[in-house]
């Protein structure tokens, strides 16, 4: 175990800030609930953020961007939307500060009050959806399919890096649809989005799945979700997609001539995803020296340390392999600094997670071969210089496609079924995990579980079969399993 890294096992809460910081993905701020990104936790997030957008607009979505402050009288439109929201808001009075008369600092000028209150947004539905009621008069304007790479902010109490942050990063999308079929393919279509880039890119295993109405976005129909399962058996919901109805195009008044012409409202999805899914990064896949990052969206995906005495006499070969790496795609980092011993710089990269490291003196190059240290199973082998950068290729997608493999086992292994109070709550205390049961499909038993355990239904699993049984609280009638979790 790396020594400035406590166990999971000791202590998994600290065991994340360790990884957080000692990794240099984030720190704290001058601003209470706010963190700085600090450049190789936004060179993770850019990768991520990138491949996003990609397969955004392979679906034909833009992006655009909508101011930050949002008048207060916008969120008054949209009754479930404003009471969701209004006790995460951050509220904007006054437009001007002047210097305090006995000279002790700046202070707000009173006479500088705005007429009407800004509010940061907590999202940005309201401040959208009033700009669509211009853009969409016809049925030839749909679908409006846009997308916003933005910040937000949600007044936070008690906040942890990445995970829950009063500001935070994401990617909003709003679209406006002719049917409510069209609408629901749409927020079907963005789940699967997410839950392809979380398996694929980040090889988190997640389960596709609808929230109960207790658990929905605020203002939506229906919310999809992907959640995921981390090491300490807590869930994370790690997307949502949300079928909004034509609730917020009523309360914005956005009608569009049908194609009978009559007038309708139009049929609107939001969805999005954030810096949280970093949190998931670091819990699926860390260990107890350091981070672990998918070679996918890994900033360096191979670093190559020479011993520093030989160096000259490598540097001709080092070229040669980073260059042969470079040209397939890879991104590589040459350590050529000869301040720090070999066995520190191993450490150091082994505790930012880089996915392969090459390590190579005068003794490996007169043996034609070259150590090669992979992080996910910290497992080292000499490998031959002739084809080299094939064998690197081929390996970077087996440790891409283990981890998933060993986040899926591990998920499997703690989703339990269970039939009796006795067992959800032995399981919940003792295993943790998903926990699958039957419910009364009543919001007051999904809450008396709540309180009594801390355990929230995670989603209605989107292909959960149809099964007579009863509810694990009640012993009332259901038709289909749920997934319990503790979760973050």
């Amino acid at each position: 175990m790396s020594k400035d890294i406590t166990s999971r096992e000791a202590d998994y809460s600290q065991w994340y800030i360790d990884i957080v910081r000692k990794a240099g993905l984030a720190d704290y701020s001058a601003v209470k609930g706010c963190m700085v990104i600090k450049p190789y936790g936004f060179g993770i997030w850019e990768h991520m953020r990138d491949q996003l957008d990609k397969m955004f607009k392979q679906t034909g979505h833009v992006n655009a961007y909508f101011p930050l402050l949002i008048p207060k009288s916008f969120l008054s439109k949209e009754a479930a939307h404003v009471e969701g929201f209004a006790k995460e808001c951050a509220v904007v009075t006054h437009y001007r500060l002047k210097n305090a008369p006995d000279g002790s600092g700046v202070i707000v000028d009173p006479e500088a009050k705005l007429e009407e209150e800004l509010i940061i947004r907590p999202t940005s539905e309201t401040i959208i959806w009033d700009s669509y009621r211009d853009w969409i008069q016809s049925y030839r304007d749909l679908p409006v399919l846009i997308n916003q790479w933005a910040n937000v902010l949600r007044w936070e109490m008690r906040t942890r890096l990445f995970l829950r942050t009063a500001e935070f990063l994401w990617q909003e999308g709003h679209t406006a649809h002719e049917t409510r079929e069209e609408a629901i393919a749409e927020a079907e279509r963005m789940l699967d989005v997410y839950a392809r880039f979380a398996e694929e890119w980040m090889a988190l295993p997640v389960v596709r799945g609808v929230k109960t109405a207790n658990e929905r976005f605020a203002g939506a129909e229906e919310t999809y979700c992907i959640e995921a399962l981390m090491q300490d058996g807590w869930a994370l919901q790690a997307g949502t997609s949300h079928f909004l109805g034509q609730n917020f195009a009523k309360a914005f008044d956005v009608q569009f001539s049908t194609r009978n012409n009559s007038r309708e409202y139009v049929w609107a999805t939001s969805w999005g995803v954030s810096t949280r899914l970093m949190g998931a990064l670091i819990m699926a896949h860390s260990d107890d020296e350091g981070l672990v990052v998918p070679p996918r969206i890994a900033p360096t995906q191979v670093v190559i340390i020479p011993v520093p005495k030989s160096l000259p006499a490598l540097q001709e070969t080092i070229d040669t392999i980073a260059s042969d790496l470079q040209s397939l795609g890879i991104r590589v980092k040459v350590d050529s600094n000869d301040q720090d011993r070999p066995g520190f710089k191993f450490a150091e990269y082994e505790k930012i997670g880089i996915p392969i490291r090459l390590a190579i003196g005068a003794r490996d190059l007169e043996a034609g071969t070259i150590e090669v240290a992979r992080r996910d199973t910290r497992e080292k082998q000499s490998v031959p210089l002739a084809g080299l950068s094939t064998h690197i290729q081929a390996l970077l997608e087996e440790i891409q496609q283990n981890l998933y493999n060993r986040a899926l086992q591990f998920r499997t292994e703690h989703t339990t079924r269970v039939d009796t109070w006795e067992q959800f709550v032995d399981v919940l205390e003792n295993k943790g995990g998903f926990i699958s049961a039957h419910w009364d499909g009543t919001p007051e038993t999904e809450q008396q579980i709540k309180e009594e355990t801390k355990a929230t239904i995670r989603c209605i699993p989107l292909d959960a079969p149809t099964e007579a049984g009863q509810c694990v609280r009640t012993g009332k009638p259901s038709t289909k399993r749920v997934l319990f979790a503790r979760a973050y």
